[in-house]
C-alpha cells in the first residue's frame, strides 16, 4: 500500500470511528435528552466522554509501532498527530467530568458535592478519578516548555502512565456507561477498539522487538571517538544484511549494559547492515547518550524497528542535494551509498561549529573519490537570527548561499537532516528557491 493511500485510510477510519460514538449517543437519545434541563449537562458530557475514549485508543493506535501506519506517516508525523489528539481527547475528558457532574448537581452550587459524592460512590469512579490525574501528568509534561524543563528519561518514564491511565479508564466505561451497557452493538464496538489497542502493543511494541532481538543477538562490537561528544557504535550479530532497514532509517537502541537500560533512544543507522555488523553514531546531549561512550564490547543490546522515512524511496532520479547539520550526516553517509544517483550528481552541504567538529572525513573524501560527490563545508556557530548559516555569514541571505552552493536546486531530490528549527530554516530557504515541498524530505527526531 502506498503512502498515500495508507494516509487516506487512516484518516477514513479515524473520521468513522468519531461518526461511530456520535451515533450511538444520538441512538441513545442524545440529541432529545439536551432539552431536558440540567439532563443536556449530562447528556453532553455522555458525548464528550465518548468521542474523548475513541480518541485515547486512536491516539494508543497510532503510536503503537504498526509498520504501514509508520511507512505511509513517519514518526514524526505520527508523533505530531499523537500530541495533537492527544490534547484534543484530554479537553474532551475536562468537559466529560464538568458537565456530568453539573448534570447530576443540578446547579453550579451543588458542583463540588456531587463531584466528590461520584467519585467516591459510582462504580469505577475512583479509577477513572486516578486515570484522569495520570493522563493531567502526562498532558502537562508533554507542553514544550515543560518537555525542555524534563531529561528524556524522565518524560519517557512519565509518559507511560498514559497506558496506565487509559486501562484505568476502562471499568468506569464498563460498569456506568449508558451506551456501553445499553447496546450489543456498542459492546462489540468497543470491545473490538479496546482488544486491538492492546493486541497492538503486544504484538509490534513488545513482540517483534523481543524476537527480533532474540533473533540477530546484537552486541557492542567497539566504541570509536568521532568528535567531541560523538562516538560510533559498532554492533556484530547475526544476519543483520536480512534487517528490512534502508539508509537513512533508525531504530531505538536499549543498551543492557548499566542503570537506564529500560528506556530506549533513537539512533540513526550511518553504515548499513553488512554481513554481520552494522554501526550508529551518537551525540551526547546529556539525555542517557553521554553512556554510550562508556559500553563495553560485549554488551547486548534490545532494538525496536526501523522507523523513518527519510529514505531513498522518495528519489526520483538525477540530481540530488543532502544538507546536514552536526551529527545528522550520519544518516547522510548511508543514503549518499545507497540511492543510486549518477558519478557527479550528489552535493553534501554539511554544517558544522567548527573543523574538529567534522565527522566521517575519509569517508566523505572516499565518497567524492568514487562518486563525485561534491562535499561543501559551512563552519561557525550558528547565530540567534533564525539563519541556517554560521553567524559569520549574517550578512548574506539564506537564499542567496544556498543557490551559490547548489545554481539549480530545484532540479533536485532534497534531503534534510539537522535540528528541529535549523532544518525548518533549511526547508524555508529551499522553498523559496523553487523547490517543490515533496522533493524535500526531512524528518524530526526531536522528543
Amino acid at each position: 500500500m502506498s503512502a498515500t493511500a495508507t494516509t487516506d485510510l487512516v484518516g477514513a477510519a479515524t473520521v468513522f470511528s468519531v461518526l461511530a460514538v456520535v451515533a450511538m449517543w444520538v441512538s441513545n437519545r442524545g440529541i432529545q435528552d439536551l432539552s431536558r434541563g440540567w439532563t443536556g449537562a449530562t447528556s453532553l458530557g455522555r458525548l464528550t466522554g465518548l468521542v474523548s475514549a475513541d480518541l485515547m485508543l486512536i491516539q494508543v493506535l497510532l503510536m503503537a509501532r504498526l509498520p504501514w501506519v509508520e511507512r505511509g506517516f513517519g514518526q514524526d508525523r505520527l508523533a505530531r498527530w499523537h500530541r495533537c489528539v492527544g490534547f484534543v481527547s484530554f479537553s474532551l475528558l475536562l468537559a466529560h467530568i464538568v458537565l456530568v457532574t453539573l448534570g447530576y448537581a443540578g446547579s453550579v452550587s451543588g458542583f463540588p458535592e456531587e463531584l466528590w459524592n461520584l467519585t467516591i460512590n459510582a462504580p469505577g469512579m475512583v479509577l477513572a478519578a486516578a486515570a484522569a490525574v495520570l493522563l493531567a501528568g502526562v498532558v502537562v509534561t508533554s507542553v514544550k516548555k515543560a518537555r525542555r524543563r524534563l531529561r528524556y528519561e524522565s518524560w519517557h518514564l512519565l509518559h507511560l502512565y498514559a497506558y496506565l491511565g487509559v486501562g484505568l479508564a476502562v471499568p468506569h466505561q464498563l460498569q456506568t456507561g449508558t451506551e456501553f451497557t445499553a447496546s450489543p452493538v456498542a459492546r462489540a464496538y468497543w470491545w473490538t477498539l479496546y482488544i486491538a489497542a492492546v493486541v497492538a502493543i503486544l504484538v509490534f511494541r513488545l513482540g517483534v522487538p523481543i524476537a527480533r532481538s532474540y533473533h540477530h543477538r546484537l552486541e557492542v562490537s567497539k566504541i570509536v571517538p568521532e568528535g567531541p561528544g560523538v562516538v560510533s557504535v559498532h554492533l556484530r550479530g547475526r544476519r543483520l544484511d536480512r534487517l528490512p532497514a534502508r539508509a537513512g532509517q533508525f531504530f531505538v537502541w536499549r543498551f543492557l549494559g548499566g542503570p537506564g537500560w529500560t528506556r530506549g533512544h533513537p539512533y540513526s543507522l550511518s553504515a548499513m547492515p553488512r554481513g554481520d555488523s552494522l554501526r550508529i553514531t551518537v551525540k551526547n546531549l546529556g539525555d542517557g547518550s553521554a553512556q554510550v561512550a562508556a559500553l563495553r564490547p560485549g554488551t547486548r543490546v534490545l532494538f525496536e524497528g526501523p522507523f523513518g522515512v527519510l529514505t531513498g524511496k522518495h528519489y526520483r532520479g538525477g540530481k540530488v542535494t543532502m544538507i546536514a547539520c552536526g551529527v545528522g550526516v550520519a544518516p547522510m553517509i548511508g543514503l549518499l551509498e545507497e540511492i543510486p544517483y549518477p558519478d557527479h550528481a550528489a552535493t553534501l552541504v554539511y554544517r558544522v561549529r567548527s573543523d574538529s567538529e567534522i565527522l566521517f572525513r575519509d569517508e566523505l573524501l572516499l565518497l567524492s573519490e568514487r562518486r563525485g560527490v561534491r562535499v561543501i563545508y559551512v563552519v561557525g556557530s550558528r547565530g540567534d537570527n533564525g539563519s541556517w548559516l554560521p553567524d559569520r555569514e549574517k550578512q548574506r541571505s539564506d537564499v542567496h548561499v544556498l543557490n551559490q552552493f547548489v545554481p539549480d536546486l530545484r532540479q533536485h531530490d532534497v534531503y534534510i537532516c539537522g535540528p528541529d528549527s535549523w532544518a525548518s530554516a533549511v526547508r524555508t530557504t529551499a522553498m523559496r528557491l523553487s523547490v517543490p515541498a515533496s522533493h524535500i524530505h526531512s524528518e524530526r527526531f526531536g522528543w
